[in-house]
């Protein structure tokens, strides 16, 4: 959080992970076909699980994101757009109290699945 030494990517892409559940209740409920959505959400997933087994270190996270851009070959795009997500969110982790906060508590949503 603001003025604190900041979070390691691992810790924070493992609470992502949580809040991934929500958007996978939500494409599931709608009356579309949510393909492309369930292909996004996938690479998200891999790339957040990733993070969270490689942890590196939270001056380096940015360089490490466009690394598996570039491993990602043809399917560039999409991990890129996923990465930048990515990114975007850990860094408003660090920004808004709130949403790491909301993060820390599992981020908790009417929308996620339940098992």
């Amino acid at each position: 959080m603001k003025g604190d030494a900041p979070a390691r990517p691992g810790e924070i892409c493992r609470e992502l992970l949580a809040a991934l559940d929500a958007s996978e209740g939500r494409r599931r409920r709608r009356k579309r076909d949510t393909t492309p959505d369930a292909i996004g959400l996938t690479m998200k997933r891999e790339l957040l699980e990733r993070a969270v087994a490689a942890d590196p270190e939270p001056e380096e996270f940015e360089t490490w994101l466009h690394e598996q851009c570039l491993a990602a070959g043809g399917s560039e795009g999409g991990v890129r757009a996923m990465a930048l997500s990515i990114f975007e969110e850990w860094r408003l982790a660090h920004d808004a109290d709130s949403f790491r906060e909301w993060l820390t508590r599992g981020a908790p949503s009417d929308d996620a699945l339940s098992e």
